[in-house]
């Protein structure tokens, strides 16, 4: 499934949803349904910089795909970062790095989170973006 179907998706889940409630519900229940990240991979460089959660992140290259892993000591991040693992494992580095991120804003994701939770959000991206960037470098 291409990144942009995938948005789309969970931009009609969001849709489904009356109110913020709802929507961080779902968020924290998405996060439940996180895949979990290998114990040995909870090390200091898999942790993204300006989250005020702790949020592991892995990259793995399989094929021409990158496979992400996460995990996160708060319930809210780590639904966060299920969502951007739903959207970007399993996609090619280049259109990891190509991908638009409007549908952030579609959900009302970043203007219902706090400040210091929206720039955890922008910092969880940005290393997405570099692990897609590193892979696609190394091609």
């Amino acid at each position: 499934m291409k990144i942009k179907d995938i948005q789309e998706e969970i931009v009609d889940e969001f849709s489904m949803f009356d109110d913020w409630m709802q929507r961080y519900e779902y968020i924290i229940e998405l996060g439940k349904n996180l895949p979990l990240i290998k114990e040995e991979a909870k090390v200091e460089e898999n942790l993204i910089k300006g989250c005020q959660s702790k949020v592991w992140l892995q990259g793995e290259k399989n094929d021409d795909k990158v496979v992400f892993t996460a995990d996160s000591d708060a319930i809210l991040t780590k639904g966060i970062i299920a969502i951007l693992i739903r959207v970007f494992s399993n996609q090619t580095p280049k259109d990891i790095i190509d991908a638009n991120m409007d549908f952030i804003d579609e959900i009302g994701l970043k203007e219902h989170l706090s400040p210091t939770r929206a720039n955890g959000l922008v910092s969880m991206i940005k290393n997405i973006k570099m692990y897609a960037l590193a892979f696609e470098a190394k091609n």
